[in-house]
């Protein structure tokens, strides 16, 4: 081959190819012969890119898995409490509202608000408001301008007479000088009100008549202006005469008084909670003669409501986002929205919240509630049916819904559950003399349960682990138990198994895809690395290479021009 002719050399990848041509008036293509050589070493690393892409997709899908079930679960915790203790008073069941209704001449809503807190007694009583309770307040002089100087000078306390204060101080001094206006003198009250318990406002009755009005913050409490340096302040405002006495009472306090199923009570504040146990009557107007309000405390039908409306919506919820998992293709194969299409988790998961959702207590399902599957397997609610199961068996819907329990001894109360309660237990309870508990026997057996006071905890890994109860009896006795968990308590600890942030299911899947990434990320980096040093090193070889070549091209040249001048 002569030194003029025309060199083609190819260079083929799974994936490009590169074509570098030489010849006497042109450099071979290196950096071509170089990329096709890189590109084939960082081939493995486009394949581990492939996997983290896949593994991203994933960890998204799981996540919003997680975080659709988590909603499921707060509205699961909603109606069957978060403390896992039938000791607390924290389901919806335990919620209370107080229903009011007026005889007489009297607008109950208007006269009254009832709150009850959680697990009170359900009960009806019969409420009369016979006086609310007033603050005092009092007017001094009638001054033409709020704005000019007064010329005061001196010190007074002011102080509420029978309050309660902090650190026992009683009475806070409040210093006047020459140059004060009404107006000032207001402010300067106002700024220890807090303290004092007493406020202080001018009121303009006309454009020239401003007059300062002392109120009690409390109820049912005088107010108590004592000078004590200067000026009689009290005195040179108007405010009280020689002997001390207000001069202008414009409203007197006095205590509220109501009547509870005929048993009259005095308070000095118009909100009462300390009357009925677990109620706190804010009362607004008194009652008439003969009139009266009938407060009937009960489970709250709407929280309860509401709270299957909540559960039934984080279902369709999360049913919505499965059924986009399970999305078909016009090719056949899974849509490209399908992450986690055949997925044995999903899988397992939407087959135990459908396991779940059949519990039959007492020969009553879902349907107790109005609760039905459409065609796509959403929830419906049938709103009659609903609103007529909670005016007519309640009981049935707690029993259904929530976990029970029921003993023989009242002396046993369970104050934390396991995920996987028993359907029975029977615990052997000895007892010493001083009515301390010696022993816990499951059956005749040891070591199962262990004994921190009136405590009763499962040992840690066993069986029991996670269930504790709190005895108060006082005799050894045998305590037989039956555990009954409902819909909502199946459902739950379906989708805790696999939401909870902490251990579920799929924080353990996630965590998993999350550090293979990371491991698959490091490799990536290094296969990369290593092209790019593969990449230095081709560079300095074909640089040498090149160089060899243009002296090589020299002495030829140089040689034919020998070969010339010789003809």
């Amino acid at each position: 081959m002569s030194v003029t002719d025309t060199t083609s050399t190819t260079v083929t990848t799974t994936e490009t190819v590169y074509t570098a041509t030489a010849n006497a008036n042109s450099d071979i293509d290196w950096d071509a012969l170089i990329e096709a050589a890189v590109m084939q070493k960082e081939l493995p690393a486009d394949t581990i890119e492939i996997k983290m892409l896949e593994n991203e997709a994933e960890i998204a899908a799981y996540e919003e898995m997680q975080s659709l079930l988590q909603d499921m679960e707060d509205a699961l915790d909603t109606i069957r409490g978060t403390t896992n203790s039938l000791t607390e008073s924290d389901d919806i069941f335990s919620v209370r509202e107080a229903y009011l209704t007026g005889y007489g001449d009297v607008t109950a809503e208007s006269a009254v608000v009832v709150t009850a807190d959680d697990g009170v007694d359900v009960a009806t009583y019969q409420l009369e408001i016979l006086q609310l309770a007033t603050s005092q307040k009092v007017a001094g002089d009638i001054y033409a301008d709020s704005t000019a100087e007064l010329g005061l000078s001196g010190s007074f306390t002011l102080e509420l007479d029978g309050a309660e204060y902090e650190d026992g101080e009683s009475a806070s001094e409040i210093s006047i000088t020459e140059d004060m206006s009404l107006d000032e003198i207001a402010e300067e009250i106002n700024l220890l009100s807090d303290t004092t318990g007493v406020s202080a406002s001018v009121i303009q009755v006309s454009d020239t008549e401003f007059q300062l009005v002392l109120s009690a913050t409390e109820t049912g409490q005088d107010i108590v202006l004592s000078s004590t340096s200067g000026d009689d302040i009290g005195q040179s405002l108007g405010v009280t005469d020689t002997s001390g006495a207000f001069t202008s009472e414009l409203q007197s306090s006095q205590d509220a008084i109501i009547s509870v199923d005929g048993i009259q009570v005095t308070r000095d504040s118009n909100v009462i909670d300390d009357v009925v146990d677990g109620l706190t009557f804010s009362i607004y107007q008194e009652t008439s003669d003969d009139d009266y309000i009938s407060v009937e405390v009960a489970q709250s039908l709407t929280t309860i409501q509401d709270a299957i409306y909540t559960l039934v919506d984080t279902y369709n919820a999360y049913r919505e986002w499965a059924l986009t998992q399970q999305e078909v293709s016009s090719s056949g194969g899974a849509s490209d929205d399908a992450v986690l299409f055949g997925d044995s988790t999903m899988r397992l998961a939407n087959s135990g919240i459908a396991s779940s959702l059949a519990t039959i207590i007492d020969n009553e399902g879902m349907s107790l509630i109005g609760l039905s599957y459409d065609s796509s397997n959403y929830l419906e609610v049938d709103d009659d049916t609903l609103s007529d199961a909670l005016l007519t068996d309640l009981d049935a819907i707690e029993d259904l819904l929530l976990f029970n329990m029921e003993t023989s001894s009242n002396d046993l109360a369970l104050l934390a559950r396991s995920d996987s309660m028993p359907d029975e237990l029977s615990l052997d309870i000895e007892v010493d003399d001083e009515g301390s508990v010696t022993s816990v026997l499951v059956d005749g057996a040891e070591g199962l349960f262990e004994v921190s006071g009136t405590r009763i905890v499962g040992v840690e890994g066993s069986i029991y682990d996670g269930i504790s109860f709190v005895f108060t009896g006082t005799e050894s006795q045998t305590v037989d138990m039956t555990f009954t968990s409902g819909l909502a308590e199946n459902l739950y600890n379906v989708v805790n198994q696999y939401a909870d942030e902490d251990d579920g299911v799929l924080t353990e899947i996630i965590t998993t895809l999350s550090d293979q990434n990371t491991d698959y990320e490091e490799e990536y980096d290094s296969i990369i690395s290593d092209a790019d040093d593969y990449r230095d090193y081709l560079t300095e070889l074909y640089a040498s290479y090149q160089a060899e070549i243009e002296a090589a091209q020299a002495d030829i040249e140089y040689l034919e021009a020998l070969l010339s001048s010789g003809d």
